[in-house]
């Protein structure tokens, strides 16, 4: 009966090959909880710069921000600009929704239009610097502005490169209505540069 026992144990045992599952402390799938805490982490950075800013507004000369030496901040292109970041949003929702309901193409032409509208965004950005008139050593306006937007831009590019990735791997057949978390992560990413783009052009445009 013991010998038994201990076949049964061993025939149990050789069922189970290598270390045992890892223990997750947080019901939070470890993909999602790392995007979590890295926004987080950046949401501290742009703090600083935010901090930068309001310092410097604070002990301006009788509180004046722009036109500075007779040159303003472009707030219509600028305006024009947030409207494109923020349908590229809409447009990605409207992709993750499309893939879970197993619709491919849509999924993919709005993958396609997220990154097409993200490099609009980018390429007006970059030469809005280009005409803008001053640069960052200029003043300490001028240092802020490019600190803050350039950050921004930064972070933009960052989450084309991870859009990109997705589009093509949409355009390779991968992803599906059951297995999505790799359009959701970098989805979530994207929407976090896009609130807090809005947050920039409202504090350093219209403010």
């Amino acid at each position: 009966m013991e010998a038994a026992a201990i076949s049964a144990s061993h025939v149990h045992d050789d069922h189970h090959h290598g270390p045992p599952p890892a223990n997750r402390s947080s019901r939070v799938e470890p993909a999602l909880l790392g995007m979590l805490l890295f926004i987080i982490s950046e949401i501290m950075v742009f703090g600083a710069f935010f901090t930068a800013y309001f310092f410097i507004r604070v002990v301006a000369d009788e509180g004046t921000w722009f036109p500075v030496d007779g040159k303003d901040l472009p707030k219509l292109i600028a305006g024009v600009n947030t409207a494109i970041l923020i349908s590229s949003s809409f447009t990605l929702h409207w992709a993750e929704n499309a893939l879970k309901l197993g619709n491919r193409r849509a999924f993919r032409a709005g993958m396609v239009a997220t990154f097409l509208l993200g490099a609009t965004f980018l390429f007006v950005q970059i030469n809005e610097y280009v005409h803008i008139g001053f640069s960052p050593q200029d003043h300490a306006y001028g240092t802020v502005f490019y600190g803050l937007t350039g950050l921004h831009g930064a972070h933009v590019t960052i989450g084309l490169v991870l859009l990109g990735m997705v589009t093509i791997r949409a355009f390779r057949g991968h992803f599906s209505a059951e297995e999505h978390r790799g359009v959701e992560v970098p989805g979530i990413y994207w929407h976090f540069v896009d609130v807090m783009w809005i947050v920039v052009y409202t504090t350093v445009y219209i403010l």
